[in-house]
């Protein structure tokens, strides 16, 4: 069978979330199924290294869609046009858009429905293709996979779509991810912070991430613990909404330390060297980073909202994220109780077995599988 696949985001200089998905997930099919030709379309020129095996015939396909008209370009004529071209038996899409035109049996991954209930975060364009066509890609799917109990009742809710057409398969983290030893914490930390402890959030800095209330909540927890700092891993998302940044005082600039995008590799190592994960999107549909720290085997502070506390069990502490005081409090209470903190370190190990990402790859191919053979 030859299997089309959306890799627009299989980006060498800038891997994101639905990049690293895309990689995790399509190179194990890729590998695991040598007997089916995979075709991968990008929307400008490849990185060699992402032709992962002999079964694959990487095509580029104009034009490079990062805009609403574009998108709808890509999809409904470039794509369309490649799927008979290639006489293409199932198109996957990682990143949930369709080709509305196409008879091609087609599985796409919605990982959630934020600009739904938060429209004030995504600026005006996207906001209404995202709007205007998701509903339309969700009821054009031949099958629906997403990544979180949470979400896909909100996609049936939200949508109307049967719950038997929606397949729930949860993110993995890299492998890579692994506890430090103490040498290589104290290495790490005298690098990038003087030594200190810190703790550390990961992600885009887009307005649902709430990376403004956690700066702010730090601010307070600052005032009372002089000895752990704050760093902030990820570049900004929608940049004309990236003022919910509040200004902060010099003395506090000092102990928060903006890292911008790194390598998996020093992701790797900023994240097993922290203190603890402090992560408070008020909206996530799955939440990466509670595995990578989990598998790194560092507590967690967590928002209480959406899919979070499916994902990360016993294994955080449970915030309001719109109440700064309360995640002071819970960062104030967990670098007061080292017993608290050896706690919740062996939980996250303990419950970080149970993200895989062979697991998401086996259980992607499943439904194709399901559908090829229909």
């Amino acid at each position: 069978m030859r299997i089309g696949i959306n890799t627009r985001f299989l980006l060498s200089s800038k891997m994101e979330g639905f990049g690293w998905y895309t990689y995790e997930v399509v190179k194990r099919l890729v590998e695991n199924h040598p007997e089916h030709e995979f075709i991968f379309f990008f929307d400008r020129p490849y990185d060699p290294k992402f032709v992962f095996a002999e079964n694959v015939t990487p095509v580029v396909l104009f034009p490079p869609a990062r805009h609403p008209v574009l998108f709808v370009w890509w999809f409904e004529y470039s794509i369309k046009k490649a799927l008979k071209k290639y006489d293409i038996d199932l198109f996957y899409s990682p990143d949930g858009y369709l080709s509305l035109k196409s008879p091609v049996p087609q599985v796409g991954v919605i990982h959630d429905l934020n600009f739904e209930h938060h429209p004030e975060d995504i600026p005006a364009s996207p906001l209404r293709y995202l709007r205007k066509y998701f509903p339309k890609f969700a009821k054009k799917a031949r099958h629906i996979l997403t990544v979180s109990d949470y979400s896909k009742q909100d996609i049936v809710k939200s949508y109307g779509i049967s719950t038997s057409k929606i397949t729930v398969a949860w993110n993995g983290a890299s492998e890579t991810f692994v506890p430090l030893k103490a040498e290589e914490i104290a290495e790490i930390r005298t690098e990038k912070t003087n030594g200190r402890p810190y703790f550390i959030f990961v992600g885009a800095i887009h307005p649902r991430k709430n990376v403004g209330r956690l700066i702010e909540a730090f601010g307070k927890f600052a005032l009372v613990n002089p000895d752990i700092d704050l760093m902030i891993v990820g570049e900004s998302l929608w940049a004309n909404k990236a003022s919910s940044i509040p200004e902060v005082s010099e003395d506090l600039k000092k102990r928060i330390l903006f890292s911008g995008h790194v390598s998996l590799e020093a992701l790797n190592k900023l994240m097993g060297a922290a203190f603890a994960l402090a992560y408070i999107p008020y909206f996530e549909g799955f939440g990466i980073p509670l595995v990578e720290a989990m598998r790194c085997g560092i507590p967690i502070i967590s928002g209480n909202l959406t899919c979070l506390p499916e994902v990360a069990g016993e294994a955080a502490i449970y915030v309001n994220p719109f109440d700064t005081d309360e995640v002071s409090k819970a960062m104030i209470y967990l670098a007061s109780d080292e017993q608290k903190h050896a706690e919740l370190s062996q939980k996250s190990l303990e419950r970080s077995v149970l993200f895989s990402w062979d697991y998401t790859a086996e259980t992607t191919w499943n439904v194709i599988a399901d559908i090829l053979s229909s």
